[in-house]
């Protein structure tokens, strides 16, 4: 219930359209309220000897003269007029409403993605993606779901309302035994409402487990048919898709046992009503059009009562679904902007990393006390052994991450003063694995600036190599690539990739590895395209093959976390240190792999 006016303001936007589907609520109760009584005038006044009311006789009068007809005529064709109007009510009200929540579900769901983007990648490390798309693509129904649950809430109060003065003008001991049944109906929504949230929690867990599961084999379908592992990973998703269908089955279970407990309790209210009512008739104090007409307005009654009593009950499914939504939504982003962020144009390019400290949650010591400084236009490499912290050092430039003491400053400002969107404006990434969206190649190139036109796209893939082998294409810069670009070579990926960055045109270039899965001919092409890249940009280069970096300004090499060595390639070499080690090693592989194998022995 906290959450409701939050819910409410994705309703302001709508509220003309909400206040309409209110008004429509309302004559549909009201038309709903006047269903009944031309089959009671029939009873009445048509089949019966029973006198009209005071307004119809003289109304009816001149009809009368010419026999029950005329009058039978006009019942039926009111209560056909009746029932038109009513469900062309009901139609125009499920227009509206529906309009106005699918707009407030767009609304809601629209936040969570954006917010979704908006957290860090600490969060994002430790959150299964599956998870989150389950809360953005279906738990963002709850907030609209709550609203709309007020609709039939509303409606039925007002039908009971005017239900129950009607029958109580007729009998007030028949319309009050018509409500004995409610403070039954109100235990038992009490009851449900408090045993059924933790197990509507733990379905909903489960669920966005299994989306979690297909999400990350879809991702991963490729080293999982490498290893043959279908079955497994079929296995997998078969064994929780069991437990959350037995989860759900039980909860199915009692959200039906509570629905025949409102069914029951009405039954029996039905039941004690025809039966007094019944009574009644005989002993003249009904007339069998009244009789009907009560009977009607029992069931209309009971109706209501249910509709209310269910929709509360199903009200928890969506408070469930919008509490985990909210709970999402109040997860604050580590990585915000300072209340007075700086915006900037475009930088020169000067870096200085102070004493820099970082660790991981649940690691700690990833970073100890890093420092060192580039200048505007310098390559700075950075390399060493596997998890020696090289990416994750690079990542505290554009605030993927925070350092948790120290200072990372860009022309002399930390970059925690800046907005981040004006940070990463200065930023231009060539990463190991060229990522690519399932769009055109010119789509994908034109993310590195979306203003950019053809002749600048055609320009961009000119500077990265890509052109050639782009224009080879059936289709050109038009060709839909699959997802991630799987319809491309690495290579190709790749200088789509540095192509992006050439239209970006930042300050500062981030190189993490780009080379490191191709082919030592591909690898010449794209490092000839890097050149052009990183001249009079700040470069930083992460790199395992020490062959790439031999030209770079500053060399840092990194080991357990802290800078264990800085200088020039040879200076590095002529230290004997880690680099050497490392130089050596290479060398060696590289000479193992071009060695003929020897001849067999005679």
């Amino acid at each position: 219930m906290k959450f409701l006016p939050r819910v409410f303001a994705y309703l302001r936007p709508y509220w003309r359209l909400a206040a309409f589907s209110v008004l429509l609520t309302v004559l549909a109760a009201l038309t709903g309220l006047a269903a009944p009584w031309p089959l009671g005038v029939v009873m009445d006044n048509v089949i019966g000897n029973q006198p009209l009311p005071g307004v119809l006789a003289s109304f009816t009068s001149s009809w009368l003269a010419a026999g029950k007809m005329p009058l039978l005529v006009a019942v039926v064709v009111a209560g056909l007029i009746v029932a038109m109007l009513h469900h062309g009510i009901a139609v125009l009200q499920n227009y509206v409403t529906t309009t106005f929540e699918q707009k407030m579900i767009l609304d809601f769901r629209s936040d969570l993605f954006e917010h979704a983007q908006r957290l860090s990648m600490a969060f994002h490390d430790q959150k299964r993606a599956g998870g989150l798309i389950y809360a953005i693509n279906f738990q963002a129904d709850a907030a609209a779901g709550v609203i709309m649950a007020v609709q039939p809430m509303v409606q039925s109060a007002v039908s009971l309302v005017g239900m129950f003065w009607l029958t109580y003008q007729m009998n007030p001991t028949l319309a009050l035994l018509s409500l004995c049944v409610v403070p039954f109906l109100y235990y038992s929504v009490g009851y449900y409402a408090t045993h059924i949230q933790e197990r509507l929690v733990a379905v909903k867990t489960m669920e966005g487990e299994s989306l979690s599961i297909i999400h990350e084999a879809m991702s991963m379908l490729r080293v999982i048919v490498a290893f043959g592992r279908e079955p497994h990973e079929y296995g997998r998703f078969r064994r929780q898709g069991e437990r959350a269908v037995t989860a759900r089955i039980a909860l199915t279970l009692r959200q039906t046992l509570f629905g025949l407990a409102v069914n029951m309790i009405t039954a029996i209210g039905t039941a004690l009503v025809l039966g007094y009512g019944g009574y009644l008739a005989v002993q003249g104090q009904l007339t069998a059009g009244q009789l009907t007409v009560v009977i009607a307005y029992v069931a209309a009654i009971y109706g209501p009562l249910e509709a209310i009593s269910t929709t509360i009950g199903s009200l928890q499914d969506q408070f469930v679904s919008l509490r985990m939504a909210f709970e999402l939504l109040d997860t604050q982003p580590e990585i915000q902007d300072a209340p007075d962020a700086v915006v900037i144009e475009r930088a020169k390019g000067a870096v200085r990393f102070e004493n820099v400290e970082f660790s991981y949650q649940g690691r700690i010591d990833t970073l100890k006390n890093v420092s060192f400084e580039a200048q505007p236009g310098q390559v700075i490499a950075v390399c060493g052994p596997t998890g020696a912290g090289k990416t994750t050092l690079i990542s505290l430039l554009p605030r993927f991450y925070d350092a948790k003491s120290g200072r990372v400053l860009l022309d002399g400002t930390d970059t925690r003063q800046l907005s981040l969107k004006a940070l990463r404006r200065q930023i231009a990434f060539v990463q190991q694995e060229p990522l690519l969206f399932s769009a055109s190649i010119a789509d994908n190139i034109r993310y590195g600036r979306l203003d950019a036109t053809q002749e600048e796209i055609v320009a961009a893939a000119q500077a990265a190599n890509a052109h050639d082998f782009i224009s080879r294409l059936p289709k050109g810069y038009d060709t839909l690539l699959g997802e991630r670009g799987a319809t491309l070579s690495g290579g190709e990926r790749q200088r789509i990739a540095v192509a992006r960055a050439f239209l970006k045109d930042a300050p500062i270039l981030i190189l993490d590895e780009p080379t490191s899965a191709i082919d030592s001919k591909t690898e010449a092409v794209i490092l000839d395209a890097l050149d052009r890249l990183m001249q009079g940009r700040t470069t930083f280069m992460i790199a395992h093959r020490l062959a790439t970096i031999r030209n770079a300004d500053l060399i840092l090499v990194m080991h357990h976390g802290e800078v264990a060595e800085r200088g020039t390639h040879e200076e590095l070499l002529a230290r004997g240190g880690l680099y050497k080690q490392l130089s050596d090693l290479q060398t060696a592989q590289a000479r193992r792999r071009t060695r003929l194998p020897s001849a067999p022995p005679a």
